[in-house]
């Protein structure tokens, strides 16, 4: 005789009847009738075929299972496409969750944008305009210099310099500044892309005016300083100052280059962080060229900006290689959004990143303590929180070696991966840091407006 399924067995709900739920209808307009049924067919299978004393005894409980597992395949099947992300990793500039976060009016001015715009007419005239002209003469009148060009990012604008001005010739560039970024970047692999003769002077941590000046020849073509913005040499160490550079260029009739990495347009010791290249003061210094990111300490969308000497940037402007590194649209806006905000002097309150860099750590306290109070009050028997210090840390090739006070939302369960995984595949997902057992979601790179779906997230969790 043919042995009997377990009574909870046969309580697991039918294919048709998962898709014909409410809560099933979003996943059936995204992914298609047909996909989701498949991922149900193989979810109550795989219930069926586990342990049978795993399973709900209750029938509603049985199909909210099926339900949550089907929203977790849904969502992991997704989860190779671009989606908006909470991010609780305590990094601010996050290269991996696309580093700057925008500003609202520099979100809002890509909606404005995104069907037809002027991007290279005059509205006055009615004529062809060029194309980011109002965005470079933002960047002139922030940094003070005398032209500007935007390209695709910072790496673009050092391949576009230095083949620009030095193709077939050498460039001097401190041993210690030879840096590499993410992705195996590698800065000499650019000097030898763009047909440029890399002279390294000085040692790893120590290079003097003198090196640069015993190395100048009839074959160089320009001295550049590279900021190292993802590492810092300390103890016995010794660089040149851009100023002291910068005369040295012009005493021998060159070009100086200095490539300041973050972006960053203020000195910022007043919130305890250290010394990073400034802008303006490069410009001040005198530097031919200054290149530097939109998407670190600046706060904007993912591109490289020169500015500097109008002749330079001309010779910039007229390579054939500009054209196939210039932004679109929808940078420019965000650009543009981004640099007025500087220009009206509210970035501190209004750019995401300044904002979060510059947070006292007992606002984020405040926050962290209000937020666990709710969640105490509704969270489900297996997981708990609590508040930790923890400490943040700038990230994104600025600040390097940096850390920051702050607090997170700390989530005790026996479950730890599993929950983890909970919070990557749902909507928002949220990216924690795993530590010493437990889940800690720093609160100080959560934005304020993800604030409430990030506590309904955390009610979701579940270890069963």
């Amino acid at each position: 005789m043919k042995s009997q399924p377990p009574q909870n067995q046969r309580l697991l709900p039918s294919v048709d009847r998962v898709l014909n739920l409410a809560e099933v209808a979003e996943f059936c307009r995204r992914h298609g009738r047909t996909v989701v049924a498949r991922w149900t067919r193989e979810i109550i299978d795989a219930m069926r075929n586990g342990h049978a004393g795993e399973l709900p005894e209750d029938p509603s409980v049985m199909i909210k299972s099926v339900v949550r597992r089907l929203g977790e395949v849904a969502h992991r099947d997704g989860s190779g496409g671009l989606r908006r992300v909470i991010n609780g990793t305590g990094v601010v500039i996050h290269t991996n969750l696309g580093r700057a976060p925008l500003a609202a009016a520099a979100v809002q001015a890509m909606t404005e944008v995104a069907s037809c715009t002027n991007l290279e007419v005059d509205l006055t005239s009615g004529r062809r305009g060029r194309r980011g002209a109002l965005v470079e003469a933002l960047c002139r009148e922030i940094t003070g210099a005398e032209a500007a060009l935007v390209v695709n990012n910072c790496a673009s604008a050092t391949l576009l310099t230095l083949q620009t001005l030095a193709a077939g010739r050498r460039v001097i560039i401190s041993r210690g500044q030879l840096v590499e970024i993410g992705g195996s970047y590698r800065l000499p692999d650019v000097f030898t892309q763009a047909g440029v003769v890399l002279c390294e002077v000085g040692t790893t941590n120590r290079t003097r005016l003198t090196d640069y000046e015993a190395a100048i020849d009839d074959g160089t073509a320009a001295l550049l300083r590279v900021h190292p913005s993802n590492y810092r040499i300390v103890g016995f160490c010794e660089e040149v100052p851009i100023a002291e550079l910068v005369e040295l260029a012009h005493a021998h009739a060159l070009p100086a280059i200095d490539d300041v990495g973050s972006g960053c347009l203020y000195d910022l010791a007043r919130f305890g962080l250290p010394d990073e290249s400034i802008v303006g003061n490069s410009v001040r210094a005198g530097a031919d060229l200054v290149l530097f990111s939109g998407d670190k300490l600046l706060g904007g969308p993912q591109c490289g900006i020169v500015v500097g000497r109008a002749d330079h940037i001309e010779k910039l402007r007229s390579n054939p290689l500009a054209r196939a590194l210039r932004v679109d649209k929808l940078t420019l806006a965000a650009l543009e959004a981004t640099l007025e905000i500087h220009r009206a002097g509210h970035a501190f309150s209004e750019i995401p990143v300044l904002r979060q860099l510059s947070l006292p750590a007992d606002e984020i306290r405040d926050t962290a303590e209000r937020l666990v109070e709710r969640l105490r009050a509704s969270s489900p028997p297996s997981v708990t929180f609590s508040v930790q210090a923890v400490e943040s840390a700038p990230g994104g090739g600025a600040l390097a070696g940096q850390t920051l006070a702050s607090w997170a939302i700390s989530v005790q369960t026996p479950h730890v991966e599993r929950v983890a995984e909970q919070l990557r595949l749902g909507t928002p997902a949220v990216l924690p840091r795993i530590n010493e057992g437990c889940i800690l979601i720093d609160l100080r790179t959560v934005l304020p407006e993800d604030e409430e779906p990030l506590a309904l997230r955390l009610l979701e969790c579940r270890a069963d």
